[in-house]
C-alpha cells in the first residue's frame, strides 16, 4: 500500500511512502498520473478540486482550495488555505 484514503468522502489521499512524479495510481477503478512529486506523510488530490471547494481527509473538511487543483497533484499550503489558519492567534 502506498497511500491511504479514509472516507469515502475524501478528495485527497496521504502518501504512506514518498510517490514520484509520473507514477500511476489506482483509485476506485480510475487510474490517476501524479503530476509532482508527493512527500511522505503529504496529500495529493484523488479527483479534480475548484478553487473555494473543500479540502476533505478523514471525511473531514480540513482546508478549502485556493486555486484549482487537479486529480494526481500535490495539495499542500501553497494550493489550500487551512480551516484552522489564525485559530491560534
Amino acid at each position: 500500500m502506498k497511500f491511504v484514503i479514509m472516507n469515502r468522502k475524501d478528495n485527497v489521499a496521504t502518501a504512506i511512502v514518498p510517490l514520484k512524479k509520473g507514477e500511476k495510481v489506482v483509485v476506485g477503478g480510475r487510474k490517476i498520473i501524479l503530476l509532482e512529486d508527493i512527500p511522505q506523510g503529504h496529500k495529493f488530490a484523488i479527483r479534480d478540486i475548484n478553487a473555494g471547494d473543500f479540502i476533505i481527509k478523514y471525511g473531514e473538511i480540513i482546508g478549502i482550495a485556493t486555486r484549482n487543483i487537479k486529480a494526481g497533484e500535490y495539495v499542500h499550503i501553497h494550493n489550500v488555505r487551512s480551516r484552522y489558519q489564525g485559530a491560534m492567534k
